[in-house]
């Protein structure tokens, strides 16, 4: 009886068309790791530590093992390996697994695949194809997947998938040497889609492209790895991918050599160009022709021509899975309204010396403060090379404010920025200060992207991108300046200075009305908030923990419905304690960042706090609320990773615990009311962390709040049932009935001061919107959504109340505590 070993997919044995069983996970990995390594002693303390994690292997380890090797060998029908060709045998210091390359995937894989690639390196490109095709398909999914997914991770897995990666690009290779462009097309599309950093592959993608009559999309796979190099990286392009791009740019005939060209027009015109007959094409006429290679492989091009263009760097890994699969969802191209800012952030190192461990701090400090506001407010990074940032507005989706946001986001990102170094530190910092200039433009663009905003980031082209380049070029270090087409869309709330349609205009800042605009109290909300503060004033008497999460679809109202909570809290004179985090799209600089927001909060740690004074505030305030030595050193070596990125990290289950408690302590001396804002962005542990906190809580005064859209119910349909003390509220759009009384208060305020200028800019808006009273209700519905995600006025230092922002400031976007 023959017996086949198959690890490359699932780990699977055949005893002669028979399946064996391998019995539980411990033997399966035993058998898979000595597979690894067949003919080859391997020890006994390398199996342990493949067996268990490091540090974790139980003292019986090796007992363990010894009887995964008798087990193994009484499922296998081993004999005495005269007739099956295989054998597991005892050797000092371990064991061998014995067998024929031939009965083991993996080795037959590598065989074959050497072979294609000796045939390909000779210049044989249709063999190679064979070879290699031939040993892609011995391929069943990624190497040992049943062991991956129980938590196996062993070095050798990389190197496996690493060689099928290598063997998949040899195969491309000879493919498009053979003319065959067509045929892997959409699977080089699949596979650069999932790994964008693996030069071999893009290559052959722009070949692809290229010969298939897509040059602009060739050239977009260009710029798209590119950018993603630059952000991940810090590095361009090697030098044969940039001479791909520029021979695509130029039309070189070396691209399309005239075997391939042949064959390209047969296929697109049925019928080859008739060459101009020369006296040699007529002499060659007249000789027998040799017979046509076979339909399916045409002729490949001569040797020389595959190699001039052949990309030859060999960059890192790629996706997993060659075999045949149904197309993948390609980009969508379009032109489409957007609004597209350009940052240039330049950081401006001390003269007295550089610490190069901390400007590369400052550097990552800065692009995570970039793509945590942009993504705040709902615009997408599309690249970031050295100090330039390019961000997009209006993608996928176009919404009548993606103007306006851009501006706010180019408000935010520089007030944000010019915080990060402080001249006035004693030791100098690592900077001198940062140079920001930022230029927004809006209209018409061709911009390629995927509607479910997953893979590769939206790339955009046009004249629209050419016009937000001059405006930067002509903008000064701490100027915003934008394009006439976005001073005409934002002009009812940004005010601006000189300017003109040719140069440009230069923000000033947020109008004083529409700050107050925004903070005119919500409407049609009275019920669920007397809800809300009964709620509140039974948990502070009653010292019982609450969960309220309050669902709504975007723009509905949720975060202004919370924030009058926050005002009419802070209005009453009973003591409690709030603040608020708010969760960032894709997680922001840290999954839990938001419960780091709240925690740092609690401390009365400040934007701008240096790390100095951070440590001390922590410090200050668990010793405080810990009476016990031991608990107060437990807590802080947990939480100070939060303040001091230089500090031993905790495990994460430890950090959340110590949180968690650190809550409790601060709801045991002063009410609590906690504020998650879009929870359905959150990573699962902090998910998790907020639907048992209120249940650790008991016989404590702790009201957490979540706001969320209905993601959230289909991450946890289960949220919020089976447990006391629970409650949702869904806040549907505000009734006609509603607005309309809004209306009539605001336009007919005549009073001097802040609700006549309110007054008057509705009534410039409304005006736009026409006479009709949808149309008007529309308008004063998107004028109350716009940047109502984002707009959290700065506190009252003193009675703790909302106020609004100053004329030229720009509201903050942060956690926040009073009380």
């Amino acid at each position: 009886m023959y017996m086949l070993f198959r690890m490359l997919g699932p780990l699977e044995v055949d005893g002669g068309g028979v399946p064996v069983g391998l019995g539980g996970t411990r033997q399966r990995a035993t058998l898979g790791f000595l597979m690894m390594h067949a003919n080859r002693v391997v020890a006994s303390s390398q199996l342990i530590d493949a067996l268990w994690p490091a540090g974790r292997a139980p003292q019986s380890a090796r007992k363990i093992l010894q009887n995964s090797v008798w087990r193994l060998r009484r499922a296998l029908p081993l004999g005495d390996g005269e007739f099956t060709g295989v054998r597991l045998q005892s050797q000092a210091p371990g064991y061998m697994l014995c067998a024929e390359p031939e009965q083991i995937d993996l080795y037959h894989f590598r065989r074959l695949a050497q072979c294609g690639h000796a045939e390909l390196a000779a210049g044989a490109p249709r063999a190679a194809a064979v070879l290699l095709r031939e040993a892609l398909a011995l391929w069943r999914g990624p190497v040992l997947a049943d062991l991956v997914e129980t938590g196996i991770d062993w070095p050798e897995l990389a190197s496996v998938q690493n060689a099928r990666l290598d063997a998949l690009e040899d195969f491309f290779e000879a493919e498009l040497a053979c003319g065959h462009h067509h045929r892997v097309l959409a699977e080089l599309e699949k596979t650069v889609a999932t790994e964008v950093l693996r030069e071999r592959l893009l290559g052959q993608l722009m070949l692809a492209l290229y010969r298939s009559g897509r040059q602009t999309d060739a050239l977009d796979v260009y710029s798209g790895a590119r950018a993603a190099m630059a952000e991940r990286l810090g590095l361009e392009p090697g030098h044969a991918l940039q001479a791909l791009q520029q021979a695509v740019l130029t039309h070189d005939p070396a691209l399309i050599p005239v075997g391939i060209r042949e064959q390209i027009e047969v296929r697109m015109t049925g019928a080859p160009r008739e060459p101009a007959r020369t006296a040699a094409a007529a002499a060659a006429s007249a000789r027998p022709a040799a017979p046509p290679p076979p339909a399916e492989i045409p002729a490949g091009p001569p040797p020389e021509a595959e190699r001039r263009v052949r990309p030859e760097t060999r960059p890192e890994r790629v996706a997993d899975e060659a075999a045949s699969r149904p197309v993948p969802r390609t980009m969508v191209a379009e032109r489409k309204e957007v609004s597209v800012l350009i940052a240039r952030v330049q950081l401006m190192p001390d003269a007295a010396g550089v610490d190069p461990q901390r400007m590369d701090e400052a550097v990552e400090q800065v692009a995570a403060t970039i793509r945590g506001e942009v993504e705040c407010l709902g615009g997408t990074v599309a690249a970031s090379i050295g100090p330039i940032s390019l961000v997009l507005f209006g993608v996928p989706e176009a919404a009548d404010d993606d103007a306006e946001r851009a501006v706010h986001a180019a408000l935010t990102i520089r007030d944000q920025l010019t915080r990060i170094a402080d001249p006035g530190e004693p030791d100098g910092g690592c900077t001198r200060g940062v140079s920001v200039q930022v230029a927004v433009a809006t209209g018409e663009a061709l911009v390629r992207y995927q509607p479910d905003r997953s893979g590769v980031p939206p790339t955009v082209n046009g004249a629209l991108l050419d016009e937000c380049h001059t405006l930067l070029s002509d903008t000064r270090a701490g100027e915003i300046r934008v394009c006439d087409n976005t001073r005409r869309s934002t002009g009812f709330a940004v005010t601006y200075q000189h300017g003109s349609p040719s140069s440009g205009w230069t923000v000033g800042g947020f109008r004083q009305e529409y700050t107050a605009l925004h903070a005119v109290p919500v409407i049609d909300r009275e019920y669920d908030l007397d809800v809300l503060r009964g709620l509140l004033q039974r948990s502070r008497h009653q010292a019982t923990p609450h969960l309220v999460t309050v669902l709504g679809e975007p723009g509905v109202g949720k975060t202004r419905f919370v924030m009058e909570f926050e005002r009419r809290v802070a209005a009453n004179a009973d003591t409690v304690r709030l603040v608020v985090g708010r969760v960032r799209p894709g997680g922001g600089a840290h999954p839990l960042e938001a419960l780091h927001d709240l925690l740092l909060a609690c401390c009365g740690i400040l934007q701008g706090d240096r790390v100095e004074t951070m440590t001390a505030k922590l410090n200050a305030t668990v010793r405080r609320l810990k009476a016990s030595e031991g608990d107060c050193r437990w807590m802080l070596s947990c939480l100070a990773p939060l303040v001091d990125p230089a500090a031993a990290q905790a495990p994460p289950d430890e950090m959340l615990t110590a949180s968690r408690e650190f809550l409790g302590a601060v709801a045991a001396s002063t009410p609590l009311v906690l504020v998650f804002e879009d929870l359905h962005w959150a990573d699962q542990a902090l998910v998790d962390f907020v639907e048992n906190l209120t249940a650790s809580q008991a016989g404590l005064p702790i009201f957490v709040i979540v706001t969320a859209g209905p993601e959230l119910l289909k991450r946890r349909p289960e949220w919020g049932e089976g447990s006391l003390n629970r409650l949702t509220i869904t806040l549907e759009p505000i009734s006609d009935a509603a607005i309309d009384r809004l209306l009539e208060f605001l336009m007919s305020t005549t009073e001097g001061g802040a609700k006549n200028s309110v007054g008057g800019l509705l009534e410039a808006l409304l005006e736009s919107g026409g006479r009709e009273p949808d149309s008007r209700r529309h308008q004063l519905r998107r004028i109350l959504a716009s940047g109502s995600a984002s707009l959290r006025y700065e506190r009252c230092s003193g009675g703790g109340g909302l106020s609004a922002a100053a004329p030229e400031c720009t509201p903050r976007l942060s956690g926040h505590a009073y009380g």
